[in-house]
């Protein structure tokens, strides 16, 4: 009210063009912001449909497809959320969530809140330019762009969203009202600030597809050297073999569901068991090393680059410190205690590598399937299209007084041949506009140019 006289009439982007105005132009000044406050004022009352919906903020990062279910410990602000007591001015600078998590905001009351976001298939130009245009590399030309993002993860970054849009970066906005949540994405990067005292509570959670992206932060992280807050490769390897056991008690006759989550959990673990069974054979053929079975439940931190080791790891076994991960190609030959380190690998291993064969079969299975029945379906369309296509020609060539039959018998014993052997010979049928077979088996957007809007259409 000091600042605006009647605050009910002061309309959004006029608070908005204040804060950009005192951020850029005004005097220093304080303003208080109650951040980070462990806890929860959602209610526990049985007749508040709310707290007992599981958008309920204590119970929704645990929900049972999330795979933060399976962190042993909470977090507070990731696994158990935290409360944040705002006023007027009140920011929060750009960031992106701890591992590119998901996260979730709730308004309780008070004064609006805005958001400024930026999609996440712009971060890389996002990290650019504040690396070019906010601290014009007298700071972080040591590092690039994973300098910014180190130093932008302090949450003490705020410029004005027009430097992003100057250098052809999305940022959209949203006017955040007591009563509605917020979600932001994985790796989009988001700030904003309150219009008046108010009171919000955020927390972190994750779905099946955040997988890829949370490989990508661990190994970020680990090449900054920064501490994880979660235990990446723990959580792979656990959902991987909850899904392994699932497909286990599902029946032969049952058809594998692909959902969404199994293609992005699925390559994600395959992948990472690949990359210990090439480094575990490298390591037993270069040196002569011992191997122990690790009884631990919870994952060990490289004392090198603090990557979390779940799977296998180098320790040695008379002072059990330094633990070592095996993504390093230069690894010492011995501890600092001068003892030779000696190959651990997690207890249940045997279960992680027949979860892997069992996943690799599936694919295969999955992958032939998709195969044939893209061919099949292509061969057959394709072939129909260009048979009539043929039948117009032969029309037209037999009114010119040539003879196509025995070109028409030909063509139709390619297109039962194509039918007969579909997936098991080179596509031999001449197609339309002369496209190559490998760019009609696939699925690709159709570019159609829309004379009368002036505008490109993309059609699936």
């Amino acid at each position: 009210s000091s600042r605006f006289g009647s605050f009910k009439d002061i309309s959004s982007s006029s608070v908005e063009k204040a804060f950009w105005h005192e951020m850029m132009h005004g005097e220093k000044r304080t303003v208080e912001y109650g951040v980070n406050i462990e806890g929860s004022v959602f209610s526990c009352d049985p007749d508040d449909r709310l707290g007992t919906s599981k958008f309920n903020l204590k119970k929704l990062a645990r929900l049972p497809q999330s795979p933060l279910r399976l962190v042993d410990k909470g977090i507070p602000g990731v696994t158990d959320p935290m409360l944040y007591i705002g006023m007027l001015f009140s920011m929060f600078a750009w960031h992106v969530e701890d591992h590119y998590l998901y996260s979730i905001n709730y308004h309780h009351s008070g004064g609006n809140k805005t958001w400024y976001g930026v999609p996440s298939y712009a971060a890389s130009e996002f990290e650019k330019t504040v690396l070019n245009h906010v601290y014009c590399n007298k700071v972080l030309t040591e590092h690039g762009e994973n300098g910014a993002f180190q130093f932008i993860s302090h949450k003490t970054t705020m410029f004005p969203p027009n430097v992003l849009l100057k250098n052809d970066v999305p940022v959209y906005k949203a006017l955040q009202k007591p009563g509605e949540f917020v979600v932001t994405f994985p790796k989009s990067y988001h700030a904003g600030f309150s219009h008046g005292f108010n009171c919000g509570e955020a927390v972190n959670f994750a779905i099946g597809d955040w997988f890829p992206l949370g490989a990508a932060a661990s190994k970020r992280y680990a090449h900054l050297k920064m501490l994880p807050i979660i235990p990446y490769e723990e959580l792979l390897c656990k959902e991987a073999v909850l899904i392994y056991k699932s497909s286990k008690v599902r029946s032969s006759k049952k058809k594998l569901e692909v959902t969404p989550s199994y293609r992005a959990i699925v390559p994600s673990f395959l992948h990472l068991m690949q990359f210990y069974k090439t480094s575990l054979s490298r390591l037993n053929s270069s040196r002569n090393v011992s191997s122990s079975s690790d009884t631990l439940l919870t994952s060990l931190t490289c004392s090198i680059c603090h990557r979390d080791c779940y799977v296998a790891y180098l320790l040695c076994k008379k002072c059990y410190s330094y633990p070592i991960c095996l993504f390093h190609d230069v690894v010492p030959q011995t501890c600092l205690c001068g003892r030779k380190y000696s190959v651990f690998k997690r207890n249940h291993m045997l279960e992680l590598e027949h979860a892997a064969k069992s996943f690799q079969r599936e694919k295969e299975c999955i992958d032939a399937s998709s195969l044939t029945s893209i061919f099949s379906n292509n061969d057959i369309n394709e072939s129909t299209k260009d048979l009539k296509n043929n039948n117009w020609h032969e029309e037209k060539t037999a009114r010119r007084g040539v003879n196509s039959l025995g070109a028409v018998s030909k063509r139709k014993r390619q297109v039962a041949d194509n039918i007969k052997h579909n997936g098991e010979r080179k596509t031999k049928i001449r197609r339309r506009n002369n496209v190559p077979p490998s760019a009609m088996s696939t699925k690709r957007p159709r570019i159609v140019y829309n004379s009368k809007k002036n505008m490109i259409l993309k059609v699936p």
